[in-house]
């Protein structure tokens, strides 16, 4: 009796199973590059400034939400005074937020939201075991089935959940009506490795519908911790709607001798045709964006390196108006200390398995980091060359392409808790975990970093003094 007991029992959760099934990204009879969730639908809006202004926010779960939230509220209660004497907030200077893993719950919701995010997000995610209700979710009988059921997992559950507690069922073309700014959340591609950008521009080679997909399966596929959570999964139809890509990608992708500097932004763009076969690649499976680039940077730094390699061709960019681009790189990156090295015992292989899979995810984000440094500093390097005295009389058509560098100066703000001077600070905030719980008093420790008690004075071109933060350090400042 008790085994025919357990064959029901089984038998039920497959029925249930079969009748699962996991949200689908519709498909897109044509791709037209003018409409939809991208840079494009938003390029009116930054064409017109002298400055473009991009926040950053990295992975790290709730520990990336808060800290970023905390960036949020800093630049939501700071004003300044610009050349002609208007006022504004920090926040509405901002362009693009990107956001990986913790920090995307951030930049989506304030996509959605605006300035409303700031009644009750840390009510309803901040100081909400997310992480706990997803646990009790997975063990709740009533989901079983589904979960045994094909291309349903852990993440869906997670995205039910996110839906219901903070994104109340919104999707992209709901984030498209608003007027803030264009918020780009990421994945990773593990069969590939690749970044996955949710951008219409990126489903325009899926042949899918960005419109129709719920903010909170974005979220879950950028924070799908690698067997922590499942792999979400979306639909190719590369292929099917004539999708067009821009004539200068082949520039990039199918020349000998391509332009440079560009090779990372090359494996990029041949990474997105490969999309474009849906019938080899029906499926993609997404898992946390941090996998690929943890700080939010990647895309960032394709775009500069193609931006620049434009210029060296004598082509146009949107972003030649630039005067500045200013990045503020909001990373929650923790480094926690441990007392390995004081004992001759090696670590077990469950902590050597955490660090493992964590080092080069950090060495990555330091990277990038560093490179936006580079870059600016390049730039600022071939101008001076190229606006010299010594070059007035150049005739040589080669040099002077080379020295066709970008007119925009780059202003890489590094926030982060390695900047904070407090040592015990310090120290508390490194030990935060990577999950999404935390306590209360750590949630608001993390956004007290940005706090107004700490101030020092910077200036805005052309503008008044405004209040900025000593809680970081003096990178921290705008322009």
């Amino acid at each position: 009796m008790t085994s025919l007991r357990a064959l029901c029992f089984a038998a039920a959760l497959l029925l249930l199973g079969g009748c699962a099934s996991r949200p689908v990204n519709p498909p897109l009879a044509h791709a037209d590059p003018e409409a939809g969730y991208r840079f494009e639908t938003h390029q009116a809006q930054v064409e017109s400034k002298d400055s473009l202004v991009i926040l950053a926010f990295s992975g790290g779960g709730t520990r990336a939400a808060a800290f970023s939230y905390g960036v949020l509220e800093f630049l939501r209660r700071t004003e300044v005074t610009g050349a002609q004497g208007q006022k504004a907030r920090l926040l509405d200077h901002v362009d693009i937020i990107t956001g990986v893993s913790g920090g995307s719950f951030t930049a989506l919701a304030y996509g959605l939201y605006g300035d409303k995010l700031f009644d009750d997000y840390e009510q309803r995610f901040l100081k909400r075991d997310v992480q706990g209700e997803i646990i009790a979710r997975t063990f709740d009988p009533g989901n079983w089935g589904r979960l045994w059921s094909t291309g349903w997992g852990r993440s869906e559950l997670a995205a039910q959940l996110y839906d219901e507690i903070l994104f109340d069922g919104a999707t992209f073309r709901d984030l498209q009506r608003g007027k803030g700014p264009l918020i780009l959340a990421s994945a990773t591609d593990i069969s590939t490795g690749s970044r996955l950008v949710f951008s219409q521009s990126t489903f325009d080679i899926l042949c899918s519908d960005l419109g129709a997909v719920r903010l909170s399966r974005a979220a879950a596929a950028s924070s799908a911790v690698p067997v922590v959570l499942s792999p979400v999964t979306i639909d190719n139809y590369g292929g099917t709607c004539e999708t067009k890509l821009p004539a200068w990608v082949s520039m990039f992708t199918d020349a000998e001798n391509p332009p440079r500097p560009a090779a990372r932004a090359i494996r990029t763009l041949r990474a997105l045709q490969a999309y474009g076969d849906g019938a080899a690649r029906p499926f993609i499976h997404l898992v946390d964006g941090g996998v690929s680039d943890n700080v939010g940077m990647r895309g960032v730094l394709d775009a500069l390196e193609v931006m620049q390699a434009l210029h060296e061709a004598g082509m146009k960019t949107p972003l030649d108006n630039a005067k500045r681009i200013i990045v503020v790189i909001v990373n929650s990156l923790s480094v926690p200390s441990t007392d390995w090295d004081e004992s001759e015992s090696p670590p077990g292989p469950v902590q050597i398995m955490l660090k493992a899979a964590g080092t080069p995810i950090d060495a990555n984000s330091f990277e990038s980091i560093e490179q936006l440094k580079d870059t600016a500093a390049r730039w600022r390097t071939m101008r001076l060359i190229r606006d010299s005295a010594a070059m007035a009389g150049n005739t040589d058509p080669a040099v002077a392409a080379a020295l066709r560098v970008p007119n925009a100066e780059i202003y890489a703000i590094d926030v982060s808790f390695s900047a904070l001077k407090d040592k015990a600070e310090r120290a508390f905030l490194n030990q935060l975990p990577t999950s999404f719980v935390l306590p209360a008093e750590a949630v608001d420790r993390l956004r007290r970093q940005l706090s107004p008690r700490r101030t020092m004075k910077r200036r805005l071109p052309g503008s008044s003094p405004s209040t900025l933060p000593r809680s970081m350090n003096t990178t921290w400042c705008w322009p």
